[in-house]
């Protein structure tokens, strides 16, 4: 190839890294974070809704971790058991949930953990202020986590979310799963989310949303078959009017759930990441071109024999674990992991093409021998 066009491969990789740094909303210093706050006041009413198909090995933390919470309010903590073949709702009984709510038969045109939702949300008879969507693995471990996230919202939002601290503790854990993190808020720039730009998104495994702004918007019916359903209930929201909230917590809200090897990290990659494409072949044509131009184009270059571009490839490198730094801090993970980014951006770029392929051959989606997003 001609050396003009490894150097203009090489312009183009460190002007993108460049916008990144700089322009794109500093996604990467993790700014937005969600503070410590006193108890609540004692009107405030919260129903947290629990979907939970076969989690018997998550749900009792979940449960006891809410029913711990310091709040001056009132939570009630509705678990919405889906068809599960283990003894999660009986855990979850016992673990101090108010309601155990069976999930009917999933009826055609909906994901799975919607219809959960809105089950639990139909079977609450009470007018709560806010309702706490939030997962079978999700562990408000500070005791004042939910009257941080009611204090969120007090301050005019409408919907706040928070991307939890993921479990990193195995190897391919404390690898991949920071870059999970640090792509999501790249997509997403939570300073972004939070301003009156059009971006929208949310962090599914914990969401607070205001009971009235829900209502208005139809309910989780409106999203009913959206497999991504946390941006798509966050899009709703900004496009009605209302605020949204994206960020971090300094009170510990954790994911349990483990990661004991790549390949399953690979499948919750590969469950939603075409239909985060909108199943589009062209989107997905750009998206590879694009993870090929942004981080491996950088450490290409190094080896094509021409001083300029592979100074220049060095320093794009260089400037690429820079800001992969703090979520590498965030996660406790050794500050070499940050020059891994390129490999850990080719390993998320394959679990992405597999989507498209499950999409394409009938198994897209698939969560607990469920399958929810095909072509047909």
């Amino acid at each position: 190839m001609h050396i003009l066009v490894w150097r203009a491969i090489a312009s183009v990789s460190f002007a993108i890294w460049i916008y990144l740094a700089l322009f794109r909303g500093r996604f990467w210093q993790l700014r937005e974070r969600l503070l410590p706050a006193p108890p609540s006041r004692p009107d405030i009413t919260v129903t947290a809704i629990i979907p939970a198909r076969d989690e018997a090995g998550y749900i009792e933390r979940a449960v006891a971790a809410l029913r711990a919470q310091q709040f001056a309010g009132t939570l009630r903590i509705v678990v919405a058991d889906d068809e599960s073949t283990d003894h999660t709702g009986e855990l979850a009984g016992a673990a101090g949930a108010d309601r155990v709510v069976h999930v009917p038969p999933r009826p055609a045109g909906w994901t799975g953990k919607l219809w959960a939702v809105a089950s639990g949300i139909r079977e609450e008879t009470g007018t709560p202020t806010f309702l706490l969507l939030t997962d079978a693995d999700i562990e408000l471990a500070a005791r004042d986590a939910l009257a941080s996230l009611v204090a969120k919202a007090e301050e005019g939002f409408d919907l706040v979310s928070v991307m939890v601290t993921l479990r990193s503790e195995s190897t391919a854990e404390r690898l991949l799963i920071p870059a999970f993190v640090f792509f999501f808020f790249m997509l997403y720039p939570p300073a972004w989310v939070s301003s009156r730009r059009p971006t929208a998104a949310a962090a599914g495994g914990c969401m607070l949303i205001r009971r009235e702004t829900l209502s208005c918007l139809g309910g989780t019916d409106s999203i009913r078959s959206a497999l991504i359903d946390d941006c798509a209930l966050a899009a709703r929201v900004k496009n009605a009017g209302g605020r949204v909230w994206l960020g971090t917590s300094a009170p510990p809200i954790r994911s349990i759930r483990d990661y004991p090897g790549a390949a399953s990290i690979r499948l919750l990659i590969a469950r939603t990441a075409f239909a985060q494409l909108d199943h589009s072949v062209l989107l997905l044509l750009v998206t590879m071109l694009g993870m090929l131009l942004v981080f491996i184009a950088p450490v290409a270059l190094l080896f094509v024999g021409d001083p300029f571009t592979e100074t220049l490839g060095a320093f794009t490198w260089l400037l690429s674990a820079a800001l992969f730094v703090p979520v590498a801090r965030e996660y406790k993970v050794p500050f070499w992991t940050s020059f891994c980014l390129p490999g850990i951006a080719l390993f998320y770029l394959a679990a992405t093409v597999e989507s498209a392929m499950r999409y394409w051959t009938g198994r897209g989606g698939e969560w607990k021998g469920r399958v929810q997003d095909t072509r047909d």
